[in-house]
């Protein structure tokens, strides 16, 4: 946990030499990297990206990456030096460092900041960064956070202890780096519990050294947590990470014993610490599972960008439930059934990328081998049967269909699968969700079809008022099609989705409406959906106002239906 146990990846080439270059590889390990010392796709030849009247430009001046950022509404004029790349599989994220015009390879004239654009390595193009999650329109661009104080301890390799100071703390805790928006229920938190608080204050006061804030901590456990805290949000920076980017020790925690006696100490996913130990909200011991899903739950737990709905009928702020974007996933997984006794690695490689053929096997009947080695029963035809009322020769088996259903945004406009482990006859979903999750297979049923037929199978009960209530007084009516005209922004781009899948009619409409949607990035799944159903691109701006492009969705679908 503390920053003296580190010995930083290259201590774990000499032994693990494939695990290491399969590593070397990945996406994870490649999630920042130094600017000058590593393949960049973007092309920094001068093209650009307008929102509003604002500009951003990518330029190369003198072999060194710029983005350039013109904001006429301001008068000002600004050039930034690219020093990191963000990503690489799906998109390409920039910080930089501003410089001056006229000495460009000159010091830096601030701190280095997030950039306000995104090269889509997909389909090549350019888009405001802030349109990669649930925000809202906005009118321009600027740079954004400071680096070293948005998301360093969750892309990059830190001493665990820093990046606990909050649950150490408990409630009330202030933000800094190391928050992740985790919010999970009481009954599914891990507990913080400090058996050596001297020892606690000594680590402390090593770490404020280290970032130069020297001095005695008082003896209150919260008090110096808070100092900690405040301290390592002004300070901390990339002089203070073991290494740049994700390396071995970010999962695995410090590994310094293990690499000076390796026969003799093992590497674990548990916390190891005197000072303080981890347990369930009940006060048990973390099962090897937990403990492996805790560490993958320090970074894939966020609820992104202040967009207040989840799934599950929650709010952000309020008994918040599954996250509705991707990256969220471990978050998610804690909530469910089954993180307990299956961790994260049991369907993921965590030293590589998993391939496209691997993740759809888990989605087919194939995939039910990682859900019947708990479930043993369920690899019975005739159980299955039972338990489906689906034939066990056919999709409608497969348990990743109903459990793990594909309904989370993902980063290629595409929809991931929801890793809250749970049923689609769950009443927090049947109540709290739209559409409902049957229909994602079932597009063309109505409201009260769907919803008779779960209570019929599985001897459910469901509230009609709450349904009428969620879609309206006539449940007759289709569901996908009601979620698409009065569902949440997330729930809308589902159903946009499932309608051009499954080749729901009379919802184009629906779809090119949400052109205007107040969240850019549902506008962005209403597009592929569109060129999904026409099977040709869409060639508009989508960084127009939300009234203007969704003119131009409309003009663009007229000139199809025009079309000989």
């Amino acid at each position: 946990m503390l920053r003296s146990d580190y010995a930083g990846s290259q201590a774990c080439a000499g032994c693990h030499s494939d695990v290491y270059a399969a590593w070397e590889r990945s996406p994870m390990h490649r999630m920042t990297r130094a600017e000058g010392q590593t393949d960049i796709a973007a092309p920094f030849d001068g093209r650009s990206l307008q929102l509003g009247k604002d500009i951003a430009a990518l330029e190369l001046r003198a072999g060194q990456r710029f983005l350039r950022l013109d904001a006429p509404a301001s008068g000002r004029s600004s050039l930034f030096r690219i020093t990191k790349v963000i990503g690489g599989r799906y998109r390409e994220d920039f910080v930089g460092a501003e410089v001056s015009a006229e000495a460009p390879l000159g010091p830096a004239l601030d701190e280095e900041r997030v950039l306000p654009l995104s090269f889509l390595r997909f389909d090549g193009t350019l888009r405001y960064k802030g349109y990669s999650v649930m925000v809202r329109e906005r009118p321009g661009l600027e740079a954004g956070l400071v680096w070293r104080q948005a998301c360093i301890l969750c892309h990059n390799t830190a001493p665990q202890f820093v990046a606990l100071y909050d649950e150490l703390h408990g409630a009330g805790a202030p933000s800094y780096q190391g928050s992740a928006s985790s919010e999970l229920p009481e009954d599914r938190a891990f507990r913080y519990v400090i058996d050596d608080p001297a020892g606690l204050r000594d680590a402390l006061e090593a770490e404020l050294r280290l970032l130069g804030a020297d001095g005695r901590l008082t003896d209150r456990r919260a008090h110096a947590l808070q100092i900690a805290i405040e301290s390592t949000r002004e300070r901390f920076g990339e002089a203070q990470l073991v290494e740049l980017g994700v390396g071995c020790e970010s999962c695995h925690g410090g590994a310094r014993a293990h690499v000076e006696a390796p026969h003799q100490v093992r590497p674990s996913f548990a916390v190891q610490s005197p000072l303080f130990h981890v347990e369930t909200a009940s006060g048990a011991a973390l099962t090897p599972a937990q403990q492996v899903n805790r560490a993958c739950a320090k970074c894939h737990t966020v609820l992104f960008s202040q967009y207040p709905y989840t799934w599950e009928g929650g709010e952000r702020r309020n008994n918040p439930g599954g996250s509705t974007t991707n990256s969220g996933e471990a978050r998610d997984f804690l909530l469910g059934g089954c993180a307990g006794k299956l961790d994260c690695t049991g369907c993921h490689d965590p030293h590589g990328e998993d391939s496209r053929q691997h993740l759809d096997e888990l989605g087919t009947l194939a995939g039910n081998r990682v859900c019947t080695s708990c479930h043993a029963e369920l690899s019975q035809a005739a159980a299955l049967r039972a338990h489906t009322h689906h034939s066990a020769e056919g999709e409608g088996s497969a348990c990743l269909g109903c459990h793990m259903p594909k309904k989370n945004m993902g980063l290629d406009y595409g929809f991931t699968r929801y890793h809250r482990i749970g049923s689609p006859t769950d009443s927090a979903r049947v109540l709290g969700d739209r559409p409902l999750e049957c229909a994602l297979c079932h597009a063309d049923r109505s409201v009260d079809q769907i919803a008779s037929t779960m209570e019929r199978w599985w001897q459910k009960r469901y509230d009609r008022a709450a349904l009428k209530r969620l879609y309206g007084t006539d449940l007759s009516k289709n569901v996908v099609k009601l979620t698409l005209l009065g569902g949440l922004p997330h729930e809308q781009a589902l159903a946009a989705s499932t309608a051009v899948r499954l080749q729901l009619p009379d919802t184009t409409q629906g779809i090119v409406n949400l052109f205007d949607n107040p969240y850019p990035l549902v506008r962005y799944f209403a597009r592929r959906a569109l060129e999904q159903r026409f099977g040709t691109p869409i060639g508009i701006d989508m960084n127009l106002p939300g009234p203007e492009l969704r003119r131009a969705a409309q003009a663009w679908l007229d000139a199809q239906h025009k079309a000989p």
